[in-house]
């Protein structure tokens, strides 16, 4: 089976289509530059504009439980907390998954995250202080997210049971051009980011269906942790999917991003947008973003 993923893989970059294939200059000089100007890159960057800007436009988004921005609103966490069982922690401006804390249930005064660590109310407010002071926002301060943990449709929690997986869909004015569900392993520690360790599956656009799925840069069958077959599976809520997607990209004036989308037990939510969406996608789906923008007559 492995080589027969590398023997897919390479036999996809040997073909002509690879030569269509979107680099990081060509994307920043033909489609971030032009098209998602300057001054509106915060309201992508910063996830409490992200979902203030969202909600305002009825896309449906998880529950905000509070958020902090100055260090002396700490003194009030213990008794935020307090009514809250589960939550996800996040810096507003973090990258790559960085500075998430998913907290999955509690243990007498304290929480447990959701590798079975006890977190105390001293350690989450040390965490949200390192957020505000932004140590994984490469900024000189942040502002720390506390929402709703999203719980995963019986589908999702089949297909990704060590953590939330969500659907990355990458929009150029509005329209779906690739879409790929990113799935958390052991190696990632939870985070669906592929970078970190995360699986990339590829999806049939017109049926919503499962294809080929992409671990690192060996092709998968199965989840390499559960044994979960990857392929073959429907994914719930499909058209709604895109519908949402096309909903919150209509609400940004930038025309080149990214949209992650989770699926919950009541329908997609959308968990953030990016500006400057990878290109890894590219391999996971074997789709060319330079080809299908040329399609559109979009070619820069």
């Amino acid at each position: 089976m492995k080589a027969k993923g590398w023997q897919a893989m390479v036999h996809w970059l040997l073909s002509p289509e690879a030569g269509q294939v979107l680099g990081m200059n060509r994307r920043n000089l033909g489609y971030v530059y032009p098209f998602n100007p300057k001054r509106f890159l915060p309201l992508a960057d910063d996830k409490v504009l992200t979902k203030e800007a969202l909600g305002r436009a009825g896309v449906p988004v998880p529950a905000t439980l509070g958020t902090y921005r100055h260090f002396f609103e700490l003194r009030r966490l213990g008794e935020d907390l307090a009514p809250h069982e589960e939550f996800v922690i996040k810096p507003a401006r973090g990258r790559g998954g960085g500075g998430i804390i998913v907290v999955a249930g509690r243990a007498g005064a304290s929480w447990t995250g959701i590798s079975g660590r006890v977190l105390s109310i001293e350690e989450l407010r040390k965490h949200i202080t390192d957020i505000i002071f932004g140590v994984y926002s490469y900024e000189l301060a942040d502002a720390a997210l506390i929402e709703q943990r999203v719980r995963q449709h019986p589908a999702m929690e089949e297909l990704s049971p060590l953590g939330l997986a969500d659907v990355r869909v990458i929009l150029f004015r509005d329209n779906p051009m690739l879409a790929m569900v990113r799935v958390p392993t052991r190696k990632s520690e939870g985070r669906a980011n592929l970078h970190r360790g995360g699986i990339g599956i590829s999806i049939d656009p017109e049926s919503g269906k499962t294809n080929q799925a992409l671990h690192g840069r060996q092709e998968v069958r199965r989840h390499p942790d559960t044994g979960a077959v990857l392929s073959g599976r429907t994914l719930p809520y499909w058209d709604e999917i895109l519908r949402v997607s096309r909903l919150a990209a209509e609400v940004f004036p930038l025309k080149y991003i990214g949209i992650d989308v989770a699926i919950a037990e009541t329908g997609p939510m959308v968990l953030e947008i990016n500006a400057r969406p990878g290109l890894e996608i590219q391999n996971v789906t074997r789709r060319c973003l330079q080809a299908l923008l040329g399609e559109r007559g979009e070619a820069s």
